[in-house]
């Protein structure tokens, strides 16, 4: 797995990148070479954030996590995306195709079906990113699916966690 770190408002110590392989080795075996890792690691007034987001074969696994010290924010980012892993074994077995994942994890009892109990359709008119967020606002939505004005693809704009607003854009690779 290539793995790649970053520091935002912050240089991460060899300790650090250390600590990153080494627990990022545990999950190294499930996707091999062809996979890449990018951990961030975040200083905030009160608080360090590590987010990591592993990406194979056009699926991606991202977890973010914080704590009071940078090392104990990335061990409970690596342990959110093994959990993230071991629930959705079955269904990574089949996009995957990797038997690593039974001698991973222990089997699960019962499969668990994805439950859609809503659908929904709507209009899609061309919008600019701006109008489109003012439009989540004001219908109270934490996301919103418009047509992009500018570029004329389907696009998804999201309230941030911390702050701030998200657009996710089609990357139209096949």
């Amino acid at each position: 797995m290539n793995i790649t770190i970053i520091g935002r408002k912050c240089n991460p110590r060899e300790d650090f990148r250390l600590r990153a392989e080494k627990r990022l080795s545990k999950i190294d075996k499930l996707f091999g070479e062809e996979a890449t890792a990018k951990v961030t690691a975040t200083v905030e007034k009160s608080c360090h954030i590590v987010e990591v987001t592993v990406t194979k074969s056009g699926m991606i696994f991202r977890a973010e996590e914080s704590a009071e010290n940078m090392i104990d924010a990335l061990d409970n980012c690596v342990d959110s995306l093994i959990r993230q892993i071991r629930k959705n074994k079955t269904r990574l077995d089949k996009k995957l195709h990797s038997e690593v994942l039974d001698d991973f994890f222990e089997p699960l009892d019962e499969d668990e079906d994805f439950d859609i109990i809503r659908e929904k359709t709507i209009s899609l008119k061309p919008q600019s990113v701006e109008e489109a967020i003012l439009q989540m606002n004001l219908l109270g939505h934490k996301f919103y699916m418009f047509l992009n004005a500018d570029t004329d693809e389907i696009n998804v704009v999201y309230k941030r966690n911390a702050t701030g607003y998200g657009v996710i854009a089609p990357d139209n690779y096949k």
